[in-house]
């Protein structure tokens, strides 16, 4: 499934000219070996390109389509009309020998063979040039020798002949195409991914782009040990792709990871998405929807609005169409190998409607300097983990499945909620905006709860009756009346009580309540009487139980504690709140 999205995505590319055709690749080439018809060196034209980086410039090769590169890992393979120094001219940065010669050779070969039967200027000039060069004599070549050091480091070369490079004779052209479809004719299977028989690709181009995978690339259809073999299948052949496929899918896959703005990170997993018909307004509107910044907060609401409200989406002019198939894909490093940690299929509006729906069950009430109305995915799992920690990502399976459930609209794995529960107790009581949301949101859609819109929860809900959610909110008086009897305190109630208060109300409120004697009496007579009516208020919303002495359950569930989390929360915002007004 997931090859077969991406084939038809390199299709609707290929169509636009973006990527490209099959037996070429884009390549990054530094330089241009020019040479003329007798195969002699002329010079080497520097294919570099300024750019900006940051504050600085940079010198980076140029990106060149050039004939379709082999995967090497090891052992002695060239490239046609494109390969490093070792190959091209039989060099590396220490000089020449054995090793490097046979690279030279295998590339002197694999040229004076492809191009034998053209003899056009540019062919010629190519098999003369591998005829008649020496890499002993190569430091004797003053153009060689002043650019010895960047052109032996690692970069790709092509030849230059006549005001135009070699690939881009016609004629050699039309031969390498020709030469591909032969190979395909000669040995074929059934494509597991395309159902037609083709001749099926031993070894899958590497993805580059992954974070924390090989820079070189990593491959994610590969077998190259005894034990994954069958039937007498060995490496690729256990999973039969055609080489028209693989290079469809490699290249789609590529293109994505390489288009930086639309690739973002969820802990170890990379995150690329893409629609159907290639049109990047779909990608834009879902990067922007998953990661929203301060910037496009209005947008989004915008687009929310008109999605709830049944009306057309207009971005930038164009029109968003809700039946578009849309892809979200996921790819983890795991050594020389990419691993999959998701694959999301889905029309665009219906994912936008689940995604509004989340935002939706995660609106709670915010401080004032708090100007994200809709919190992107990645703030939201930053809170589950340990901000003063050296590894501040979230757990990868958790993130994943988070990610997941937020596209599909199923329920939340049961580890976000038990994750910030576990943070909240760690840090003593310490509950965040984003906390808080986690917590609305998981007792809507996971724990079952139905509030009418009146007791929605976004905010304080004073006719609330509902023992937890009181005793959160007495516990936020209670911490309240400390603060104003000790001011510029340094730890409160919360630090020393929240956990136990919020798990077993019975056995800390008794105490909390001693406390609330002896830091009342040190406040004046008017603030006194509005905490002592309000914790009135608040007790006598608590019903005392069949068999309980006191108006304090003795244990809270996890859900309970859920809503002690939420009454706090409101009630601490509603005290700041007032706050602001004065």
């Amino acid at each position: 499934m997931i090859l077969q999205a991406l084939v038809g995505y390199y299709e609707t590319l290929a169509e636009q000219e973006r990527v490209s055709r099959r037996g070429w690749c884009r390549a990054k080439v530094s330089y241009a070996l020019d040479i003329d018809v007798e195969g002699n060196l002329l010079g080497v034209i520097s294919l570099k390109q300024e750019v900006e980086r940051g504050k600085k410039t940079a010198w980076i090769p140029q990106m060149i389509e050039v004939p379709e590169m082999v995967s090497r890992s090891s052992g002695v393979s060239a490239n046609f009309l494109c390969d490093n120094s070792k190959y091209l001219l039989g060099i590396d940065k220490d000089g020449t020998g054995k090793r490097i010669l046979e690279c030279f050779q295998a590339a002197k070969e694999k040229h004076c063979n492809l191009l034998e039967a053209i003899n056009n200027e540019t062919a010629v000039a190519v098999k003369n040039f591998f005829l008649k060069w020496n890499p002993d004599e190569a430091k004797e070549n003053p153009d060689i020798l002043e650019k010895w050091e960047d052109i032996t480091a690692g970069g790709n070369l092509i030849f230059y002949v006549g005001a135009k490079y070699a690939q881009e004779d016609m004629q050699i052209r039309s031969m390498w195409e020709e030469k591909l479809r032969i190979e395909e004719e000669e040995t074929k299977e059934v494509c597991l991914v395309t159902g037609e028989r083709a001749e099926i690709s031993r070894i899958h181009t590497a993805i580059k782009g992954v974070q924390g995978a090989q820079s070189s690339g990593a491959a994610l259809v590969s077998f190259n040990a005894p034990s994954f073999e069958s039937y007498g299948k060995e490496q690729s052949y256990n999973a039969p792709v055609g080489k028209y496929a693989m290079f469809a899918y490699t290249t789609a896959l590529n293109y994505l990871l390489a288009q930086r703005e639309y690739v973002f990170m969820l802990g170890d997993t990379t995150i690329i998405f893409w629609a159907e018909d290639g049109e990047e307004m779909y990608q834009s509107l879902f990067r922007d929807s998953m990661e929203p910044t301060e910037d496009n907060q209005e947008v989004l609401k915008g687009v929310f609005s008109n999605l709830q409200e049944g009306r057309s989406i207009d971005i930038e002019g164009i029109q968003i169409n809700p039946e578009q198939r849309f892809y979200i894909l996921g790819l983890a490093p795991n050594a020389a190998r990419l691993s999959v940690r998701f694959f999301y299929q889905n029309d665009f509006g219906n994912i936008l409607s689940n995604l509004q729906e989340h935002y939706e069950q995660m609106k709670i009430i915010r401080p004032s300097f708090d100007e994200y109305e809709y919190l992107g995915v990645w703030r939201m799992l930053a809170e589950t983990v340990n901000q003063k920690s050296k590894d501040k990502k979230p757990q990868p399976n958790m993130a994943a499945s988070v990610f997941e459930a937020i596209l599909s609209g199923k329920k939340y794995p049961e580890s976000l909620y038990s994750n910030v529960m576990i943070r909240i107790r760690a840090e003593q009581g310490r509950i965040t905006r984003g906390r808080a949301a986690i917590t609305r949101a998981c007792l809507i859609r996971n724990h079952g709860r139905q509030w009418t819109k009146e007791e929605s929860f976004v905010g304080l809900n004073e006719q609330c009756k509902d023992a937890a959610y009181v005793l959160g909110r007495e516990f936020a008086v209670l911490e309240a009346i400390q603060e104003d009897a000790n001011p510029g305190i340094n730890a409160t109630i919360r630090d020393r009580y929240f956990n136990s208060a919020c798990a077993t109300p019975a056995s800390v409120f008794p105490i909390l309540q001693k406390l609330k004697n002896s830091h009342i009496r040190k406040l004046e007579t008017g603030k006194r009487i509005y905490y002592e009516k309000i914790l009135t208020e608040l007790q006598g919303k608590i019903e005392v139980k069949e068999g309980q002495s006191i108006a304090f359950p003795r244990r809270l569930s996890l859900e309970e504690q859920g809503m002690f989390i939420l009454g706090y929360y409101h009630q601490v915002q509603k005290r700041y709140e007032k706050k602001e007004e004065k």
